[in-house]
């Protein structure tokens, strides 16, 4: 366990294929009725009630500050509850595994913000990484959803926001980071701040009521709680290990795991053009991964 809580690609790896699974989660809540702003609330709930109960288990607590408030707020607006409402709404029109796919902008995104704000530049390769996985996104974008069923461009656009909301969050979450506050601290703080945020639009859009269809899918409910609680545990800690230039790369492994998964079990189907380009973002996943092991390598040469 101490490998992978030190190893960025293992970290990579489990945020990315954890952040996967709630694409095809979040196809079946929707489809059972429950709106998606009640799912996105269900998620920072559920991942923030149980992280603190982890976070208590050890004899630590959240420690409030003005700087905290600031950080749990901003990062819960732009990192979750603004991307998930975006994702939820956007799933039934495009397909599990189509808006997957759009988290793979998110690192392109992230490299642009990253290189404007001088938070942390990649190598070169990195950047030929993130544009192979660009061309990969860009054919996968065109296909417009699922074979056969073009999507509106509202909701192409609507799908587009996703991965900007998330690169904002990249860069501000390492910008402002708290110093001397770990990763579960941060995400118990954030998803907490977020459900409240959630909470307060659901009571004014639908109503107590609206919590109502929740009861149609409980084991949907206690799969996805698990998952996002053991998914933003990892996903903090992948922030310090690996940037936030890197950490944008779970959306290429979350991107796989929803095709997949929309395809195997959701019954989704997509055009060649769609899995080619799929291909073509894991290549792009590959090559930043490399990437970004060569400054320790480049380090301990000079050390040797």
């Amino acid at each position: 366990m101490k490998f992978l809580w030190d190893s960025a690609l293992g970290l990579l790896v489990v945020t990315g294929g954890l952040l996967g699974l709630t694409l095809p989660f979040g196809k079946l809540a929707t489809a059972a009725g429950v709106p998606a702003m009640v799912w996105a609330f269900v998620i920072s709930l559920g991942a923030g009630g149980v992280l603190l109960c982890v976070l208590l288990a050890r004899g630590q607590r959240v420690r409030l500050t003005a700087h905290k408030l600031r950080y749990f707020f901003v990062t819960a607006a732009v990192s979750y509850a603004v991307p998930n409402l975006l994702m939820f709404s956007a799933i039934p029109h495009l397909g599990a595994g189509y808006t997957g796919i759009m988290f793979t902008l998110s690192p392109v995104i992230t490299l642009v913000f990253s290189i404007l704000l001088r938070v942390r530049r990649p190598n070169m390769l990195g950047i030929v990484g993130i544009a192979v996985g660009f061309v990969g996104a860009v054919m996968v974008a065109v296909t417009r959803g699922e074979a056969g069923q073009p999507a509106d461009l509202f909701w192409v656009v609507m799908g587009l926001l996703i991965p900007v909301s998330l690169a904002a969050g990249n860069i501000y979450r390492t910008v402002d980071w708290p110093e001397g506050t770990g990763p579960i601290e941060l995400a118990v703080g954030s998803h907490l701040a977020s459900a409240a945020m959630l909470l307060v639009g659901i009571l004014a859009l639908f109503g107590v009521k609206a919590f109502a269809s929740l009861g149609g899918v409980p084991l949907v409910v206690v799969a996805q709680v698990a998952s996002a609680s053991a998914m933003f545990a990892f996903f903090f800690r992948l922030q310090a290990v690996g940037g936030p230039v890197y950490l944008s790369q779970i959306g290429y492994v979350a991107a796989a795991v929803g095709l997949f998964a929309g395809t195997i079990f959701l019954g989704e189907h997509y055009q060649l053009l769609t899995w080619a380009g799929a291909v073509i973002i894991t290549a792009g996943v590959f090559i930043t991964t490399m990437a970004q092991s060569q400054p320790s390598r480049k380090a301990q040469s000079q050390a040797a």
